[in-house]
Parts: structure tokens; C-alpha cells; sequence
């Protein structure tokens, strides 16, 4: 890209996961190396990006109805659409008018595509994901530093070779790669540098790192022995969920004792059609070995609710085994099916039915009213006890109080009112709050323990 670029500015709009949030900062990151300006405030920017998310059919209308947003606020600018969704439906995009740009999963991280071919009606550039060989490094250094934040997600992998019934990663993001040891270090101390008191490790299935010699156990020993520096894992799958793994996060200072462990359904009916990896007794087992082993442990839950042929049976299954877990939260998606996927083509030979919409409602609520309540269950066991938390902003209340906010080592929000008249000072530190109560936002309050 031409260096005298000096004007020009850049703004992105970011949808999905954490791993989205990494790879903004490293595209960021490409553009003001070559003499971009990150657009803020009033600034209309020559080039607007929309990265977006597929994982599930909802996600796909928010992509487009972020990207007709961004087309109508800024009908100047240069309009890209990358990521995810566009290496997916790329003919959905290229319908809305107003798109120049549209680029896939690869293509998005190099910055001279963003600007080639502008005579074109639309530059569309998009590989077959057989074709992804490495994973790109990526850290939101950039994304979080804009914003003041005091944790930052620093991508390990990228891809999944599982191939469940259900899932459209494989088709957007390629199979499982891993990136290297050195620049996962590399980027942790970035990020370190930077003053980031808190590290997510993101990626589609984390656990299957896999650098030479080198596994998660590994990488999370030699992240340990950073300084002042907290590490949390993001979702870990729960056949790779090792002894060793459960154990290198319980000896640790540095690792925070907070795991997501999917699950998706608790019949082992539905979890063979799902293609997953585990039947409902060995996930039960995982989850209870982590839960018993690390002191305070925060594990939460996916779970999918209303999947072509569940029965009633499947789905008392799946609620009986969630209510029976120490579960600290739980994440309830209703069924999408994605194009492409071998649900899809289960649906349309007949050999899965879907269930009612009325169904499917029913469920989806039981399952919303069980989460509300594991997550209050988890909450209050630590009325009255001590929690480290690491604080990440401040807010005021309708009283006109001075509100510091932050979240545990084992992921749970904390809120505590200050005299202070200055509390940003206490963002980006470390303090130990005893709890006193609960709010109707599940959040907890508390004083600082002097």
C-alpha cells in the first residue's frame, strides 16, 4: 500500500466473537502501519469495515443489517465486508447496494485489498477454506487500547476439524491451526507492555493448540511465568479437557479458574446426531473433575436447544443433567440451521424432522429461567467471602454515586461504591473486595477489604 496515505482513516464495526474483536486489532494494526488513522468521534472515514459473524442465521441479519447501517451513515466512505459471513454468502452482500469490497476469511488480513481494483462495481476476493495453511496472529491490542480496557484477547488458533453435524466454522474459518509458540508469546508480552492486566486466549477450539512439541498445557505454563498478568482460557471442548489441563489451571496464581465448556445437548441421542464428542456421563465427569479440583472454579455452559428431533425425552435429559451441575452460567441457543452443513442436508433428505416453533419456544424458556437461576445459585456462595477482582471502569448510579466495576478471577462481575473522587485511578487495578450482596442484575457488591 502506498505510504502517503496520511489522511486516510479507517473504521471498523466488529460482530461475533472474541476471536473477531483479535483479528480487528491485527487489520488495524496492517492499516496504520501503512499511514491510516484509526477514524473516532466526528470523523468520516475513506474506508469503513463490517466484519462479520455466521455461526448462527441471526448473526447473518445482524451482519446485513450492520452493513445497510454503515452504507447509509457513511455514504461516502468505501464500504468492505469481511470475515465470516462474507466468505459464506458473499451473493447475500454483493445484493445490497452500496458494498465495494467484500472479503473472506484469508483475504481480510491484507490491506491492499481493501483499496484494489476501485473502478470495479464490487471487489470480491474469496478462498476455498482447504486452502488456509497458517493461522494469523492477532491481538486486540489496538481495539482495547481505544477503548481503556484493562483485558485484551489474544488469538492461539484459528479453525476446527471436528466437523459437527451443525456447525458452519469449518466452512468459514478452515480446519484447526495453530499459531506459533513464539508469537503467542510474543503478543502476550505486547500486550503486557501495553499495561493489560488480563489476557483471553480466544480461538475456535483452544484446547487443540498444537505448536511442535507444544500444547495448551505448554503454552498456559509458560504464560504463567509472566509477571502481573492474568490469563483466562475462553471455550474449551470437553473431550480435550485433560487431567493435566485441569490441573495445570488449578497450580497456577496466573490462570484464572474459569472454563466454558460446551455442551450443547445432555442426550446422548442428540449428541451423536450433533456429531460431537462425548456423551452426556463423560461430560458430567469432566465438568465435576474440573469443578472439584480447581478451588472456586466459574465453569459455564453452551447449550442448544430445540435441534430437529429432539424429543420431550431428549430434552428432560439435557435439563436434567444442567440443573444437576454446579453450572456458573449458561448460554441457550435455539437450533439454526446453517447452509452447508450436514444438518442441512439431513433436513432435506427427510432423515431429520424440525420440531415446532412452539416447541422449540417452550424449551428455549425452561432452559432460560434454569440458567437465570444457576447463575444466581453460583453468585451467592460468595456473599460474605473475599474475591480478587481486577477493575475495568467506573459508571455512576441514579444516586449520583461513584460506581468502580470488575470482574473476579473466576469471571463474576463486582461493583463497589467509592468516596474516591478521582476512581478511574482504580482501572487496571487489582483490589480484594469482600461481598456483602446481590443486585437484581445478578452482579455483586461490595467493599474493599482494608
Amino acid at each position: 500500500m502506498n505510504k502517503d496515505k496520511k489522511n486516510k482513516r479507517v473504521h471498523v464495526q466488529t460482530l461475533g466473537c472474541k476471536l473477531n474483536y483479535a483479528e480487528t486489532s491485527a487489520i488495524l494494526e496492517s492499516f496504520v502501519r501503512n499511514g491510516w488513522e484509526i477514524s473516532s468521534g466526528d470523523d468520516v472515514p475513506d474506508l469503513v469495515i463490517i466484519h462479520t459473524c455466521a455461526v448462527t442465521g441471526k448473526a447473518g441479519q445482524k451482519s446485513r443489517r450492520q452493513t445497510r447501517k454503515m452504507i447509509k451513515k457513511y455514504p461516502d466512505s468505501r464500504i468492505a465486508v469481511v470475515g465470516c459471513y462474507a466468505q459464506l454468502s458473499p451473493e447475500n452482500i454483493e445484493n445490497i447496494s452500496g458494498v465495494d469490497v467484500i472479503l473472506g476469511s484469508e483475504e481480510k488480513f491484507a490491506t491492499e485489498k481493501y483499496i484494489a481494483d476501485y473502478n470495479r462495481v464490487v471487489y470480491k476476493e474469496i478462498s476455498s477454506p482447504v486452502t488456509f495453511e497458517k493461522a494469523i496472529p492477532a491481538h486486540s491490542l489496538l481495539c482495547d487500547r481505544a477503548s481503556g480496557r484493562t483485558r485484551a484477547f489474544l488469538k492461539i488458533q484459528d479453525g476446527c476439524s471436528y466437523g459437527c453435524a451443525y456447525c458452519v466454522i469449518p466452512l468459514a474459518r478452515g480446519r484447526s491451526r495453530s499459531v506459533s509458540f513464539e508469537n503467542v508469546i510474543e503478543g502476550a508480552c505486547e500486550l503486557a507492555a501495553a499495561g493489560y492486566r488480563e489476557i483471553v486466549l480466544t480461538g475456535v477450539n483452544i484446547a487443540d493448540y498444537r505448536s511442535g512439541s507444544a500444547t495448551i498445557v505448554e503454552l498456559l505454563k509458560e504464560l504463567d511465568s509472566l509477571n502481573n498478568l492474568r490469563i483466562r482460557v475462553s471455550s474449551i471442548e470437553p473431550d480435550v479437557l485433560s487431567d493435566k489441563l485441569i490441573e495445570t489451571v488449578a497450580s497456577s496464581s496466573r490462570v484464572m479458574p474459569h472454563f466454558h465448556l460446551p455442551l450443547q445437548s445432555g442426550s446422548d441421542n442428540i449428541l451423536a446426531l450433533m456429531r460431537r464428542r462425548y456423551t452426556s456421563a463423560s461430560y458430567r465427569e469432566r465438568f465435576l473433575m474440573a469443578a472439584g479440583t480447581i478451588p472456586g472454579c466459574a465453569i459455564g455452559a453452551d447449550v442448544i436447544t430445540g435441534y430437529p428431533g429432539e424429543t420431550e425425552t431428549d430434552f428432560r435429559s439435557t435439563y436434567r443433567l444442567l440443573e444437576s451441575l454446579p453450572a456458573a452460567y449458561l448460554h441457550v441457543f435455539p437450533c439454526s440451521v446453517r447452509p452447508g452443513t450436514v444438518l442441512e442436508d439431513q433436513m432435506s433428505s427427510g432423515a431429520l424432522k424440525a420440531i415446532s416453533p412452539e416447541t422449540a419456544h417452550t424449551r428455549s424458556n425452561l432452559l432460560l429461567a434454569l440458567a437465570e437461576t444457576k447463575q444466581k445459585q453460583f453468585a451467592q456462595k460468595y456473599i460474605g467471602k473475599k474475591l480478587k477482582v481486577l477493575f475495568e471502569g467506573c459508571i455512576t448510579s441514579e444516586k449520583g454515586e461513584n460506581i468502580i466495576s470488575g470482574y473476579s478471577e473466576n469471571y463474576l462481575r463486582v461493583n463497589v461504591r467509592v468516596e474516591n473522587s478521582r476512581p478511574l485511578d482504580l482501572v487496571g487495578r487489582e483490589k480484594t473486595v469482600r461481598v456483602e450482596n446481590i443486585d437484581g442484575d445478578l452482579i455483586l457488591e461490595g467493599r474493599f477489604v482494608t
